[in-house]
């Protein structure tokens, strides 16, 4: 029976290339948005993976919509917290929203995405979870002072969330991923991209589709025994 997978923020981007893994990798898959829905109607006409929409940084919206995904297609067996904004200042101008925004999203959103999930998977007795954190999350970076915060303490979780799973069949991993050549990383002025680039050893930007590989090894019936773990992607650009 084909596994049901859930990526957060799994409609453009990165979670757009991993929703298209696991979908090939014959995964039922629903993928979430924050509030782009041209981009997610396009995703789903040009893929055929349903999307849905909710704010990960709420409990009641990610249970709600949890439940609603379960409900047509089946109990979650692989969860990808993917979701994420950044909200960048110098840390002396950051603002308190700033903050607040990103940890909403991006560390108490991976507790509201996995926490609903969870006791299906020990019940069932099998699950895969897997965090998308960050090189900014294992080294720090100039003005992201909330994103790095969030990023590391998504390492955190991960690692407590393996040891208490283990048991159960349920593994928890992180993916790292370096400088990506998503719309985002792209749309920045050419010079800086340059820059970025000359810091990569590889000597180029990573492809969403290389850290969705990551994934869906990670998220396999065939991963059981990694568990707790973190793969940094970064083209060499940092090692831990």
């Amino acid at each position: 029976m084909a596994r049901t997978a859930l990526v957060t923020g799994g409609s453009r981007g990165i979670g757009a290339a991993i929703s298209q893994a696991l979908k090939a990798q014959g995964c039922n898959v629903a993928a979430t948005y924050a509030g782009n829905d041209e981009a997610a109607a396009k995703f789903t006409d040009e893929t055929g993976i349903k999307t849905y929409k909710w704010n990960v940084g709420s409990y009641e919206d990610s249970a709600a919509g949890i439940a609603k995904v379960e409900a047509d297609l089946g109990p979650i067996d692989i969860v990808v917290a993917n979701a994420g904004i950044t909200r960048d200042a110098p840390f002396h101008k950051m603002t308190p929203q700033q903050w607040q925004e990103v940890i909403d999203t991006n560390l108490t959103g991976v507790f509201n995405t996995v926490h609903p999930i969870w006791p299906g998977m020990r019940e069932r007795k099998f699950g895969r979870v897997v965090v998308i954190s960050s090189i900014n999350g294992q080294k720090g970076q100039f003005a992201q002072v909330n994103y790095a915060a969030t990023k590391a303490g998504d390492l955190g979780i991960v690692k407590s969330l393996a040891q208490e799973g283990a048991r159960a069949g349920i593994t928890a991993n992180a993916i790292c991923p370096g400088y990506i050549a998503t719309e985002m990383v792209m749309a920045v002025p050419e010079k800086v991209r340059e820059s970025i680039i000359g810091q990569i050893p590889a000597g180029r930007l990573g492809e969403p589709e290389e850290i969705a590989r990551c994934v869906a090894f990670l998220a396999s019936d065939e991963s059981g025994f990694i568990n707790g773990s973190t793969i940094s992607a970064n083209g060499a650009q940092f090692f831990v």
